[in-house]
């Protein structure tokens, strides 16, 4: 994360240890589109064991591995940290404190760097939607996500993640992103629906610090890398 004190933009590609697909080439194109690090997680069937082996090959690649679990199942000692979650607009006090408790003496155990993390997903037609029971938020609303925001950052969270879902047919609006920078000073990081270069060029400039892609890895790994170069050009407005 130290390049976002200089002003760079960070790409962080995703990786579904359930489906990781030819991991090694999808990994090194990513590396070679200049990605920053490796999340890995899922919503669903991800197994402890799948999640240390997809970690333990990219950790030996060289870049960062961060857990962005989607439960328990997801932390692994094989990664460098996690995505230290609250779905901000969940429904189920699981999802808002319970696996929290339950996820921090393993987090000590392993030794993992915390990262402090609002995290919100916007719509509600989407797996990560209905497994974390979320209250959607209106996308011609961005003072919802500027209200979330801030509550994350009086709480002492360092980051916020604003999620369109995996798979999503559009990206989170650029105001969202836009208003999180002007009330507050965490760092944005935006995934999901994020299709094309055009669409991660326009969210960076609107004031996300860190673009995730997942989808178009998988199904594009050339398409991906030209996101890659979109972040990594785009200047904030």
């Amino acid at each position: 994360m130290d390049k976002l004190s200089s002003g760079e933009k960070l790409h962080f590609t995703l990786i579904d240890p359930d489906k990781p697909g030819d991991l090694r080439r999808i990994a090194e194109k990513m590396i070679e589109a200049g990605t920053d690090a490796f999340l890995i997680g899922g919503s669903l069937a991800v197994t402890p064991e799948e999640a240390g082996k997809v970690a333990k090959t990219l950790r030996g690649m060289g870049k960062p591995v961060i857990v962005f679990p989607g439960n328990l199942n997801c932390l692994t000692p094989e990664a460098d940290a996690v995505l230290y979650m609250m779905l901000m607009n969940s429904l189920d006090p699981y999802y808002l404190v319970e696996a929290q408790v339950s996820a921090a003496p393993i987090i000590k155990k392993y030794g993992l760097e915390v990262l402090p993390t609002a995290y919100i997903v916007v719509y509600g037609d989407t797996a990560v939607a209905h497994v974390g029971r979320i209250h959607p938020i209106p996308a011609g609303k961005p003072e919802i996500i500027g209200a979330y925001a801030l509550a994350a950052e009086f709480m002492g969270m360092k980051y916020v993640y604003l999620e369109a879902g995996s798979g999503s047919g559009r990206p989170v609006p650029p105001s969202f992103p836009r208003t999180v920078k002007k009330y507050t000073s965490l760092i944005v990081i935006v995934g999901g629906g994020i299709k094309s270069p055009l669409i991660a060029h326009e969210i960076v400039r609107a004031g996300a610090d860190i673009i995730v892609t997942g989808t178009i890895v998988e199904e594009n790994p050339e398409a991906a890398a030209g996101i890659v170069e979109a972040v990594k050009t785009a200047i904030h407005r």
